[in-house]
C-alpha cells in the first residue's frame, strides 16, 4: 500500500488516499472539501475508489463526500455515534459558516471497535476514540495510523465543540493509541505527520 495525502479546504483538512498498486484500487479517508479537485486527481491516476473512510463527521472532514459518492457509488464508513453529523448542518458545524453541508448516502456502513476494512492485502482496523466527537475513530494498519482529529503532532482534537469530552479523548489516546508500537506513523486530520513514540514523550496534552 502507498499512502498519499493532500490538505483540502479552508481548514487544510488532510485527505488520505490509500492505494493498492496491484489492482489500482483505493480508499479515500476524510475527503473534507474541493470535491471536483479531488475527483480530477483520482481520475487522472485511474484510481478505482472502493470506499470512503470517515474518522468523524465534522463538516471539514465530509465536505466532498457527496461528490465522491455521486461519482463512484461507493460505501461510506462512519461510526454510528456520528451518524447525525451527515444529516445535520447544525450538528456538523457547517451551519456556522453558512455552508450547510449535508450528505445523502445510500450505503452507509457503521463501524465499531475491531472492525476491519480491506484494501488488497492491507487491512485497516477500527479503533474507537471518542471525545472530539461521540463517534470518533482511527484506522490502523501495521505501522500506520489514520488519526483524524484525535491526535496531532504536539496536540489533540478540540473538545470545546458540542458533544466534546476531553477525559474520554485522553483515555482513548492513552489506552488505545499509546499502546501501539512507538514507530507507528500517525497521520492526523490537520498538520504534519508524527509518531506514537514522539507523542508519548512530548505531547503536552496527553502524556
Amino acid at each position: 500500500m502507498k499512502l498519499y495525502y493532500m490538505p483540502l479546504g479552508a481548514y487544510g483538512t488532510n485527505c488520505y488516499i490509500a492505494h493498492n498498486e496491484a489492482d489500482n484500487t483505493c480508499l479515500v479517508t476524510d475527503p473534507g472539501d474541493e470535491g471536483e479537485k479531488l475527483k480530477e486527481i483520482l481520475d487522472s491516476h485511474n484510481f478505482k475508489v472502493t470506499g470512503i473512510l470517515l474518522t468523524h463527521g465534522h463538516s471539514d472532514h465530509i465536505g466532498a463526500v457527496q461528490t465522491l459518492v455521486d461519482t463512484y457509488h461507493v460505501p461510506v464508513y462512519i461510526h454510528k455515534g456520528d451518524a447525525e453529523y451527515l444529516e445535520s448542518a447544525e450538528v456538523n458545524l457547517s451551519a456556522r459558516s453558512g455552508r450547510h453541508i449535508t450528505v445523502q448516502v445510500d450505503d452507509v456502513r457503521y463501524v465499531k471497535e475491531g472492525d476491519t476494512i480491506s484494501l488488497g492485502d492491507t487491512v485497516f482496523t477500527v479503533i474507537e476514540t471518542p471525545g472530539h466527537t461521540p463517534g470518533g475513530v482511527c484506522y490502523y494498519t501495521e505501522g500506520t495510523l489514520l488519526a483524524g482529529d484525535t491526535l496531532f503532532q504536539g496536540s489533540v482534537g478540540r473538545t470545546d465543540f458540542p458533544n466534546g469530552d476531553f477525559e474520554l479523548l485522553s483515555k482513548g489516546i492513552k489506552e488505545k493509541l499509546y499502546t501501539l508500537p512507538d514507530d507507528t506513523k500517525v497521520y492526523p486530520g490537520h498538520g504534519p505527520e508524527t509518531t506514537i513514540g514522539e507523542e508519548k514523550q512530548y505531547n503536552p496534552f496527553v502524556r
